[in-house]
């Protein structure tokens, strides 16, 4: 019991700090789609941070899963950021080396991330909590590919728009 209620104080830790470095990031970066990768996640980690609070909370008062907390969470949209921006000529600035570490740091802190709710959901008994440190951990799996992407993007955005056409040219 104890122990559920630390990993999720320091999940709740964890997404307020992703939050706010992916903030920083988004006023910081020239790179477009870089800004809005970064505010997209860092949206979506508020939403995470709101819900967790919400459980730790109730879980704190009645000391066992909350039954009464709503454990939707809406799927990343990440992914499709790039996407959106293939046709605009802003998107093809290349990342500066800033913006590459910030979006290293950011794949490091989605794949301890998803380690982090894998671990939770292994260590529970109760199905809901399981289904719900499920959906995190794969959520997080999403930035953690989304981020790569971009990654990918910023290193090579000529090779990355190349990839990216074949893909809609030839229908896979």
């Amino acid at each position: 019991m104890k122990k559920r209620l630390n990993a999720l104080k320091f999940a709740l830790e964890n997404e307020q700090k992703e939050r706010e470095f992916y903030l920083a990031n988004a006023r910081r970066t020239k790179n477009l789609a870089g800004k809005n990768m970064f505010k997209q996640i860092a949206d979506e980690e508020k939403e995470h941070y709101e819900i967790l609070k919400k459980v730790h909370d109730q879980w704190e008062k009645k000391k066992k899963w909350p039954a009464t907390v709503s454990l939707k969470v809406k799927k990343s949209v990440a992914g499709s950021i790039l996407k959106s921006m293939s046709g605009k000529k802003a998107a093809r600035i290349t990342g500066n080396e800033d913006d590459l570490k910030a979006i290293r740091t950011a794949i490091d802190f989605e794949a301890r991330g998803a380690a982090l709710y894998t671990k939770l959901e292994e260590s529970s008994t109760d199905p809901k909590e399981k289904a719900f440190f499920n959906l995190l951990a794969s959520i997080e799996r999403e930035h953690f590919l989304s981020l790569r992407d971009t990654e990918e993007f910023l290193t090579d955005p000529a090779s990355w728009f190349q990839n990216m056409e074949k893909t809609t040219l030839d229908g896979g």
